[in-house]
């Protein structure tokens, strides 16, 4: 996590018009990790180190290909896999690269790894996530800045984990693309447009700010997030009673309850989060995972879920028999 945290003290104070029980009863956040001068490839590879540190069997000379899901890297070109390589010390006949994706990306870099492995050509990945969303979003953004969070995870995926990668469900449908979307910046519209405004509420508009349809998003979730459940159920052979977790991505309190109910996971089997560090994007399954790990939470069939913007989506079981 990067070393700044905003409370919603402090947001209340910026937003008098917002009280902090509000904020906690509606997004399910108190407080959030913000960065600053860190950038996404920093906190990547500071949580590789960590990770390292931990499990000191875990050798870099092993290391033969980074992954790395951000859609905050340091630099347009070259991709920030390749400076993370550097900057661990991992060997040049490592393979790496970057893939852009948000919420669904730690489904969608499992998916990518076992394949390299399946396939032969790599033994032993490491894949990272890191993002700092906190750096799109305009000052004014109460809602946005309420809601998400900055974070990097680090995982291990080879074939001697402890825990099997079951099948994938995925899915894309970029109808929805413009419903999360920080439009300038890239080669369609580099130039920044300066045509913010406001609306009655006093909420920030702008083509150069991280902008998010709230309703839309929600809309897009609750229809799709059941499916990609139950095609992932089906493809292990799995009914939800046979699951003993789910690790949904965490993108706010209603929307996670509105699904459990919806999907019919019981309270004590859904696992949540972040109220310490809010929506993270691509870290919040991999940081669930940590947190539920150190709870001893992890045994038999746990569900993954990630979606969001994309519009992007997938799920996948992990199987723990130790």
């Amino acid at each position: 996590m990067p070393k700044g945290v905003v409370t919603n003290e402090q947001l209340v104070a910026e937003f008098p018009e917002w009280t902090v029980e509000k904020i906690a009863d509606k997004v399910g956040v108190c407080s959030r990790h913000v960065a600053t001068e860190e950038t996404a490839v920093d906190m990547a590879v500071k949580a590789a180190e960590l990770l390292f540190d931990e499990h000191v069997d875990i050798k870099r000379e092993d290391i033969d290909f980074v992954l790395l899901c951000t859609q905050s890297p340091d630099y347009f070109l070259p991709s920030s896999s390749c400076i993370i390589q550097h900057r661990l010390g991992l060997p040049v006949c490592c393979g790496a690269f970057d893939f852009n994706l948000g919420c669904s990306g730690y489904i969608y870099g499992l998916a990518v790894a076992k394949g390299l492995i399946a396939a032969g050509v790599a033994k032993n990945i490491l894949l990272l996530t890191a993002e700092t969303y906190n750096k799109y979003l305009h000052p004014r953004d109460k809602g946005n800045r309420t809601i998400f969070g900055d974070a990097a995870t680090a995982t291990i995926v080879s074939d001697e984990g402890f825990a099997e990668i079951g099948d994938f469900a995925l899915g894309t449908d970029g109808s929805g693309a413009e419903n999360l979307m920080l439009k300038t910046g890239a080669s369609r519209f580099h130039e920044k447009t300066g045509d913010l405004t406001f609306d009655e509420n006093g909420n920030p508009h702008s083509s150069d700010f991280l902008f998010m349809n709230g309703g839309e998003i929600f809309n897009f979730t609750q229809k799709n997030v059941p499916i990609v459940v139950r095609q992932t159920l089906d493809k292990n052979g799995l009914s939800v009673e046979d699951t003993n977790l789910a690790v949904f991505h965490q993108a706010n309190k209603f929307m996670l309850e509105f699904l459990r109910k919806k999907i019919k996971i019981p309270r004590e089997r859904f696992f949540v989060n972040m109220a310490d560090i809010g929506n993270t994007v691509s870290n919040s399954i991999p940081i669930a995972l940590k947190d539920a790990q150190e709870q001893n939470l992890l045994h038999g069939n746990i569900l993954l879920c990630g979606f969001g913007v994309g519009y992007s989506w997938g799920g996948v079981v992990l199987k723990i028999t130790t």
